[in-house]
């Protein structure tokens, strides 16, 4: 059930403000998204939206980590993201929410009446502007995304998944730092992410930890010890693929 009981803060001083969509705001603008935003929390494994759900609001991800879920007609149900501290949940001119959206972990959403929104992109150009390299870099994550399933090995996916969370919370949080991380996923949740066994997801992060390269605190908690080890298991190219 959701609450709304998070102290009003100011978009000036938000702390996704420098990623969020009203990062290139003005005072003015600011003064506008005032007016038509609120605060909603969500504790952990709680439903946001239920897919074709009417779409009220949009919302950007204050604190905490959601999951994009997309269930299949004979109940099976397939992770298909995950959005992080700054990102977006909804499209602006759709009525309905495309996919199930539950809280990962406790979360709060700065939420944006719907309609009013959609008259601020119209009326705003750097709520637009930012609207849209959101969309860019949703789309740049979806085609990385086909890459790690379609082709990657099972400890390029963990090495990949890891890799993937602990750079986001280091842009996000006000204290970057590799040695207090957060797995957002149990690991029967990261298998389903991955399309991997839960045997195969607590091999591949006990090689981590042989190997030297993670170390877990506990189990949702973690550090990286070598970043640069972590990279080279996910097998990406470190260059680009730039042959000299």
């Amino acid at each position: 059930m959701q609450k709304i009981d998070v102290p009003h803060i100011l978009c000036a001083d938000c702390p996704i403000q420098h990623r969020a969509v009203c990062s290139r705001c003005e005072s003015d603008e600011f003064d506008r998204l005032e007016s038509i935003k609120t605060y909603r929390t969500f504790a952990a494994n709680d439903p946001i939206f239920w897919r074709g759900e009417e779409l009220k609001y949009v919302a950007s991800v204050v604190k905490g980590v959601a999951k994009l879920e997309k269930s299949l007609e004979d109940g099976r149900n397939q992770m298909v993201g995950l959005l992080f501290p700054s990102d977006f949940i909804g499209h602006p001119k759709r009525r309905q929410i495309e996919f199930d959206v539950t809280a990962a972990s406790d979360i709060t959403l700065c939420c944006f009446e719907r309609e009013p929104f959609e008259r601020l992109l119209v009326e705003v150009p750097h709520i637009a502007q930012r609207m849209v390299e959101i969309a860019l870099d949703e789309l740049d994550a979806a085609r990385d995304w086909m890459v790690l399933l379609g082709r990657k090995t099972a400890a390029e996916k963990i090495a990949t998944f890891i890799e993937m969370v602990a750079r986001r919370q280091q842009i996000d949080e006000a204290s970057p730092s590799l040695n207090n991380l957060v797995l957002p996923l149990l690991r029967s949740e990261i298998a389903d992410y991955l399309g991997l066994t839960l045997e195969t997801v607590s091999r591949q992060l006990s090689t981590l930890k042989r190997d030297g390269v993670v170390e877990f605190i506990d189990k949702r908690h973690y550090r990286i010890l070598d970043m640069a080890r972590l990279h080279d298991a996910t097998g990406d190219d470190s260059d680009g693929g730039f042959i000299p």
